[in-house]
């Protein structure tokens, strides 16, 4: 069971900071506009963090199920990486999306009071 735990954070936490440096990429590469480079190089860095944050959270998640699933070893390192790169790729999905409404100047949807939980 050790060895699948070890499979599981490597492949996880390197898909995790390809990810994210991929987002870093996009920030820089859209940060060659000059009206934009100071703000896309500001905001990549500061989605990338996030989604590191919660992405980091999502895996470690994900890992503390294996020990329940230890009499399939193989069954469940392939479930739990599923899961977690499925996460992952939705996750990287929203920054991106979060990364280009930063840049065209969108501004976040208000929320009625009747939908605010409290």
């Amino acid at each position: 069971m050790f060895v699948v735990l070890i499979t599981y954070a490597i492949v996880s936490l390197a898909v995790l900071v390809a990810l994210a440096s991929m987002i870093l990429k996009i920030g820089s590469l859209l940060g060659e506009c000059p009206q934009t480079k100071a703000m896309a190089k500001s905001a990549a860095v500061t989605i990338a963090t996030g989604f590191c944050a919660i992405g980091l959270g999502g895996v470690m998640l994900v890992g503390s199920t294996l020990p329940v699933l230890q009499e399939d070893a193989v069954f469940a390192l392939v479930a739990a990486l599923g899961v977690s790169v499925l996460c992952l790729g939705l996750g990287f999905t929203q920054a991106i999306v979060q990364l280009r409404a930063v840049l065209r100047g969108d501004e976040a949807p208000e929320q009625d009071a009747e939908q605010v939980p409290g």
